[in-house]
């Protein structure tokens, strides 16, 4: 089965000897400091629970295909990742169902019923730009003008084989040149045209080399450019594209069999309380829980005609589709 084969890929490496931990811990995999301001989290976490979460660079595939390499000895007690990577954890069967604080808070479509994966915040996906490395270009305002010769060796992406963001931005693009999650040909066509730009593809979190310029112009979503502008008080902009763009959620699940089984669900009690929540709005994500939302978080977001270019997206055939187009993605256009 093809998906299986992409993501145990690089998994069988990291499958010898795994370190022991304290009882006073709990393993997630795919909870960068860098990304969605996990490192302040992963401090509050500490500071109020007195529960240490190592920080983990994993990308959503790399996530996935640790767990699955793991399944008959679980180090992870909870996981991080792109909504299509939750369901085909639970299609794995390499996660427990649990319903953490504010369950019932969760919209539907945001969540299993179960409890197998649930969403914990959301990011749009548009185009990161450090306006001080394009060097005399415009900023730009579409997809398209991704293709420009002035944007040569400019363009990054996440590869959309393994990052969800990368997937993500694949379903965005694809759906602006005229494709459905039936038919990913358009969206292929545009990374192939992409690939003569010379884009720089990395396989994980790429902030820090957008702040030095040396990616100019990331697909990303908008909490990295918003991080960047009003935290790091760096030069830059987001810009959701003229022809549209997907609005994604991230969504965490309890490892099944995980050594840390007690610690893991106070870790997503945690995550989804009033303050857990409060954490996302203020790093600039959308909390899953409306409500957690200030005023004054609101205000440091595009205005909503911007974000009205975002449309919904069948998340469950998103996932459905997910290894198909990472076929087509690593056949005809890596």
């Amino acid at each position: 089965m093809r998906f299986k084969q992409l993501v145990l890929g690089a998994a069988f490496a990291v499958v010898a000897a795994q370190p022991a931990f304290a009882d006073d811990v709990a393993i997630c995999y795919n909870c960068p400091p860098e990304w969605a301001d996990w490192g302040g989290q992963l401090k509050n976490i500490a500071r109020d629970l007195d529960i240490t979460v190592p920080q983990d660079n994993k990308n959503s595939g790399q996530t996935l295909s640790q767990l699955l390499a793991e399944k008959d000895n679980p180090v992870a007690d909870v996981a991080y990742y792109g909504v299509s990577f939750g369901i085909k954890a639970k299609q794995e069967d390499v996660v427990a169902n649990y319903k953490p604080a504010n369950f019932d808070k969760i919209p539907d479509g945001l969540k299993d019923p179960e409890g197998a994966w649930f969403a914990i915040h959301s990011g749009t996906i548009g185009l990161f730009v450090n306006t001080e490395a394009l060097d005399g270009a415009a900023v730009p305002q579409s997809w398209s003008d991704l293709l420009k010769p002035e944007y040569k060796g400019m363009v990054g992406y996440l590869d959309p084989s393994s990052a969800f963001v990368g997937y993500a931005g694949a379903v965005a693009i694809n759906r602006a040149m005229g494709g459905t999650l039936d038919d990913f040909t358009p969206g292929i066509e545009f990374f192939k045209k992409l690939k003569e730009n010379d884009p720089i593809v990395p396989k994980q979190t790429a902030y820090a080399r957008v702040l030095s310029g040396e990616i100019p112009i990331l697909i990303d979503y908008d909490f990295n450019a918003y991080r960047a502008k009003y935290k790091d008080e760096a030069n830059v902009a987001f810009v959701i594209p003229t022809e549209g763009t997907v609005a994604v959620p991230y969504v965490m699940s309890l490892t099944k069999n995980g050594p840390h089984a007690d610690n893991g669900k106070k870790v997503l009690d945690y995550v989804m309380s009033d303050e857990g929540q409060a954490h996302w709005a203020n790093a600039f994500l959308r909390p899953v829980i409306a409500s957690a939302m200030s005023e004054e978080a609101s205000e440091k977001f595009l205005p909503a005609d911007d974000y009205a270019r975002s449309q919904p997206v069948d998340y469950a055939k998103m996932a459905d589709v997910q290894s198909g187009f990472g076929d087509r993605y690593l056949s005809e256009v890596r």
